[in-house]
């Protein structure tokens, strides 16, 4: 199975919804996407996200299935006290690396920067419901790998955010957050695209096929940002 992750278009964060440069990004995509064999899309049920991914099944008739452990994961303060960047994790991992510190410590979540972050706790439970969610297409997590068993789709499309994609591929990959973080700063509709053997049986582990892919919006004004959510 091959699992297309997307990242939603321009926002309007107040409203939760795409500016019409988002809508732009969404008919980018959609054409990006076209031509591959998309069975089933899943989104967050976050309006921006929801309606990238309705401009991505206008190619397909497909239907959005909405998920509502990948909307958008939260950072800042657990108990009301001062953290660094009020816990924003990209800059959080900016920061670790201005210190030198290593940003693939296993430790991580004890660390300065997380062990009072609200985004290490939402993190982890994301962690949680996407294996419930890949549980139910074909592949049960053991340990830090998956074993397939009857594998639904052969390619799907996963629309959602940089913070909840960060901290799926995080959980997918046995990666540190603030290393994925760093690592992948996806752009509007950013697309990166995750592998699974379909060996009915094996014990397998997910590999890239695509990493984080914006040519598709290359050409459109004013598609940089500086905040990802």
């Amino acid at each position: 199975m091959r699992i297309i992750f997307v990242r939603h278009g321009h926002p309007n964060y107040d409203l939760d919804c795409l500016t019409s440069l988002g809508h732009k990004h969404g008919d980018a995509v959609a054409e990006r996407l076209k031509d591959e064999p998309v069975e089933k899309i899943f989104s967050s049920t976050c309006g921006r996200a929801m309606e990238t991914a309705e401009h991505i099944d206008k190619n397909f008739g497909l239907g959005v299935e909405g998920l509502e452990f990948m909307r958008e994961i939260k950072w800042g303060s657990a108990d009301g006290t001062p953290v660094y960047a009020d816990g924003h994790p990209w800059q959080n991992s900016d920061y670790l690396v201005e210190q030198g510190k290593d940003l693939l410590d296993k430790t991580w979540r004890e660390s300065e920067q997380y062990r009072n972050n609200r985004v290490t706790a939402a993190s982890d439970l994301l962690g949680e419901g996407f294996d419930g969610w890949l549980e139910g297409l074909g592949y049960k997590r053991e340990g830090d790998y998956y074993r397939v068993g009857k594998v639904r789709y052969g390619t799907i499309v996963l629309v959602s955010h940089g913070g909840a994609s960060s901290a799926a591929l995080a959980h997918l990959f046995n990666l540190p957050l603030p290393f994925v973080c760093s690592a992948i700063c996806p752009d509007y509709t950013a697309v990166t695209v995750v592998a699974l053997s379909e060996k009915d049986g094996a014990l397998i582990a997910p590999k890239f096929e695509i990493m984080n892919d914006a040519r598709h919006i290359a050409e459109i004004e004013e598609k940089k940002e500086t905040v990802y959510a």
